[in-house]
């Protein structure tokens, strides 16, 4: 394990060596934390510290804290924007039926005082110098006793105490599954600076960003209790429960009433945790090193499904291996807890009951931020569409791949959801921030579909090799960092040759859509008129099917002037001719086709479907 740790620890600081030789830094945390936790009155205290070491060229006189507990309170900023947003969280509230009008209520509004979540710091100290933590709800804002210089290291310690609330969002008791305590956003977690400053978002139940470094942690709870998570096992042969060495026995004396369990988690930026008494642990080896925990209810109803679905996560991880990169550590834990599926570092939390087939999705899902937020650590609240999306894209693959029957187009769900909220007049930017749009499902929609098209489309533009490529070349590139979205753009650029800042541009920073049209088909004896159109704002190269009556067909493909790139056959068994460049000032396009004395049938833009054109309905025409 030690060795393990070392070579881990040795291949992230030359990382980061190296990036900060190329102008890039990134701030650096070391976490000890011990912590018990009682589990008749879900309250816990703790004590944490924290070496904190500042990579940046400025001087912090302050520093912010998370403290996400304190959103599940009545009359907090959770509760208020649940109460006023238009379509809220199912999850989060309750619904009756007043006559013929449905009412939803917040339940964090309806939390009694045993029942609300907290978590409060005291004694907070800089290199042993008390220094002044005020308590803005969510936020803990601290003015330090001493600026951290360029450069250097300091160290804070503090006390904390928290309350567990009723499970209403990821983090939470007694969940509609009975799980007992599924410990996300549970600590004190130091916020991120960056090149654009300090990232102190007051958590409104939306995504996070945290700072990379590394977690030891001790937990001692009731010895009865299994535990999972973030991280790996240090004292396996101490606590049991299926993390011992083989043929090891572990035995508890009845008189002990608690089991201290000791984890390490290097160069993650999150710790989170679960537990339950009625928990059963699978643990599954595979060929490419990594192991994985399953740990779940001991509920005969879903026991065959959590079994059934441990080769499926095998096969996903090595697909995900193989087509993004490898799975750095050597753990991954798949845990029922939660209120339906979210990521954290080597762990996620799901639901574990409901269909075979909706375990292994989310599962999919939830697994693929391993690689998209917690390798490749974006910031997820100011561009969800980089880790939802690109997670989506890599889960629509890998589920394709699992299927027997394959589809040709696995982004198409995607694709036809990203057009119906472009039609739908209730879109934002990509670059809004996610704590900021109008209603959940724009947020959704525009962080999952339309981030997930922004890859599809990529490929689109490139071709499918230059956009795996590409997919390898950025996790290599930038994992264990905080990628942006030029970094994404810039590697498909360096992968390719292709000019992309337009793309970028207008799919995230505006809401122009793609709307291309065959305007007119004019056919003499000897030649075919054929006149395209761009409707819509954005520019892109045109691929066009051609069908003769005869059962045969033959691809053209126009390129797009300032993509300055033409694409490799996306389908070399067949004829392509390429044709004259299509200038974006010029929103038309004409050209002859010869009929080398064959009937044509149907003239088709995009016979793929990967460009998410928002009236596709007149993207075809047939010659009746």
């Amino acid at each position: 394990m030690k060795k393990i740790l070392f070579l881990l620890f040795f291949g992230i600081t030359t990382s980061g060596l190296f990036a900060q030789s190329n102008g890039y830094w990134q701030q650096h945390v070391d976490y000890k934390m011990e912590v018990s936790m009682d589990v008749k009155t879900y309250q816990y205290k703790g004590k944490q510290e924290l070496v904190y070491t500042n990579n940046s060229s400025d001087t912090l006189h302050r520093v912010f804290y998370h403290l996400f507990n304190n959103a599940f309170q009545p009359g907090s900023e959770m509760d208020k924007r649940l109460q006023a947003i238009k379509d809220p969280d199912g999850r989060m509230v309750n619904k009756t039926k007043v006559g013929d009008k449905e009412i939803k209520e917040s339940r964090i509004a309806k939390l009694q005082t045993n029942e609300i979540g907290y978590l409060h710091v005291s004694n907070f100290k800089q290199d042993g110098v008390s220094a002044e933590a005020k308590e803005v709800e969510t936020i803990l804002e601290v003015t330090l006793a001493k600026p951290i210089l360029p450069g250097k290291s300091t160290t804070f310690t503090l006390d904390f105490e928290g309350q567990v609330p009723v499970q209403i969002r990821r983090s939470g008791r007694n969940n509609k599954e009975g799980v007992e305590l599924s410990m996300a956003q549970w600590y004190p977690k130091i916020a991120e600076f960056d090149f654009e400053g300090w990232h102190a978002d007051p958590y409104i139940a939306r995504e996070f960003h945290g700072v990379w470094g590394n977690f030891d942690v001790k937990i001692t709870i009731d010895k009865n209790y299994l535990l999972g998570g973030t991280g790996y096992i240090q004292n396996g042969n101490e606590v049991g429960y299926n993390y011992q060495d083989k043929g090891v026995v572990v035995t508890v004396p009845k008189k002990q009433k608690t089991l201290t369990w000791h984890f390490v988690a290097p160069n993650v930026h999150d710790f989170t945790w679960a537990a339950d008494k009625n928990y059963l642990h699978d643990v599954v080896s595979t060929n490419f090193g990594t192991t994985l925990h399953f740990i779940y209810k001991n509920n005969p109803k879903i026991i065959e499904n959590w079994k059934q679905a441990q080769p499926k996560t095998v096969q996903l991880m090595e697909y995900y291996n193989k087509i993004v990169g490898k799975y750095p550590y050597d753990q991954y834990s798949v845990i029922q807890g939660g209120d339906g599926g979210m990521e954290y570092a080597m762990c996620t939390m799901i639901l574990g009951e409901g269909t075979f087939d909706g375990l292994v999705g989310v599962i999919a899902h939830e697994m693929g931020h391993s690689w998209f937020q917690h390798i490749l650590a974006s910031n997820e609240s100011k561009h969800p569409w980089m880790d939802e999306g690109f997670t989506s894209f890599i889960e629509d693959l890998g589920l394709n791949e699992l299927s027997v029957s394959k589809a040709a187009n696995p982004f198409a769900g995607a694709i036809k959801s990203y057009i119906n909220l472009a039609n739908s007049g209730k879109e934002h930017p990509l670059t809004t921030h996610g704590d900021r749009y109008d209603e959940n499902r724009s947020y959704s929609i525009a962080s999952y579909s339309k981030g997930e098209v922004f890859l599809a489309q990529l490929q689109y533009l490139i071709g499918e090799e230059n956009l795996m490529k590409t997919l390898k070349r950025y996790y290599a590139d930038f994992k264990f960092k905080h990628p942006t979205p030029n970094d994404i753009k810039r590697t498909a650029e360096r992968v390719s040759g292709a000019n992309l800042d337009w793309y970028l541009t207008d799919w995230t920073k505006t809401l122009n859509t793609i709307d291309y049209g065959i305007k007119e088909v004019f056919e003499d004896t000897e030649t075919i008129k054929i006149s395209l159109e761009r409707i819509g704002r954005i520019p892109m190269p045109i691929d066009l099917l051609v069908e003769y009556i005869d059962g045969t067909k033959e691809a053209f493909y126009i390129p797009l002037r300032m993509l300055s790139f033409i694409k490799e056959n996306p389908n070399p068994a067949m004829k392509r001719t390429i044709l004259n460049d299509w200038a974006w000032g010029n929103p038309n396009y004409s050209f002859w086709l010869p009929t080398n004395s064959k009937k044509v049938k149907k003239i088709t833009i995009d016979p793929s479907g990967l460009m998410a054109d928002v009236k596709p309905e007149n993207n075809s025409y047939e010659i009746k």
